[in-house]
């Protein structure tokens, strides 16, 4: 339905003072700091997860060197979605408006309806990374967030806390410990670090607290221990961000 003079009447009257209400301050595109953009021109695109090989066994003198076989382990389906929003004004509208131009203003307001949708598209991976519904599994059947993600070589890995836990300076620590101790599909160790730390709203305050308190946030801890992890956060570029949802 187009926008007509019913919904605009005080826009068509002399003695207005302000029009409010469409411009505010925005979030930067804080789904570029973690999700990479790729173009595509197809309905899909399909990314293929790869195992390699295990570790070498030691092979006697004059025995048969050990096979070991590559395979693929799972794909993974990227369906392209079409977002869409419009707007029409009644060219009455447009022509007894006194204040401004319409179309100008209500174009601005669907961009930045358009820049939220595509915010919120993104935050919704990580909002339902604990949904175990099936609607936001990964290629390998599992949600995100879960602690038994299936290796290729018949184990499991986990990439949330063995107990579940609140932001706190201990589970944080133990989140970086268990990073560095991921594997890849073959079970051999691969070298990552946690870099960044995405929180809700609600979250803001503790996670200042944590990484730029310059003593311990845990009752009874070490203010030393604690200046020496901030060290090591700075030099490792930890920073955190907080995603809309």
């Amino acid at each position: 339905m187009a926008i007509s003079r019913s919904q605009l009447v005080k826009e068509l009257e002399p003695g207005l003072n302000a029009l409010f209400g469409l411009e505010y301050n925005r979030y930067d595109n804080e789904h570029a700091e973690i999700f990479m953009a790729e173009a595509s021109d197809r309905a899909f695109e399909e990314e293929v997860m790869l195992s390699g090989f295990g570790t070498a066994a030691t092979k006697a003198e004059g025995a048969m060197v050990t096979f070991d076989q590559a395979s693929e382990v799972y794909t993974s389906r990227y369906t392209h979605n079409t977002v869409a929003l419009a707007f029409a004004i009644t060219e009455e509208a447009i022509e007894d408006n006194l204040y401004d131009r319409l179309a100008g203003r209500y174009t601005r307001a669907l961009a930045r309806s358009m820049a939220q949708s595509k915010q919120i598209t993104a935050a919704n991976i990580l909002n339902n990374g604990f949904d175990t519904s099936g609607s936001y599994n990964g290629g390998d059947g599992k949600a995100l967030m879960t602690t038994d993600h299936p290796l290729a070589n018949g184990g499991t890995f986990r990439n949330e806390l063995s107990t579940a836990s609140d932001l706190s300076e201990t589970s944080l620590e133990q989140a970086l410990i268990d990073i560095a101790a991921f594997v890849d599909e073959r079970g051999l160790k691969i070298a990552l670090q946690g870099r960044k730390m995405i929180i809700p709203k609600e979250l803001q305050f503790t996670a200042e607290r944590i990484m730029k308190s310059p003593l311990s946030t845990t009752p009874g801890g070490s203010s030393c221990v604690c200046e020496k992890r901030h060290q090591r956060d700075d030099e490792h570029g930890y920073d955190s961000r907080r995603l809309q949802s």
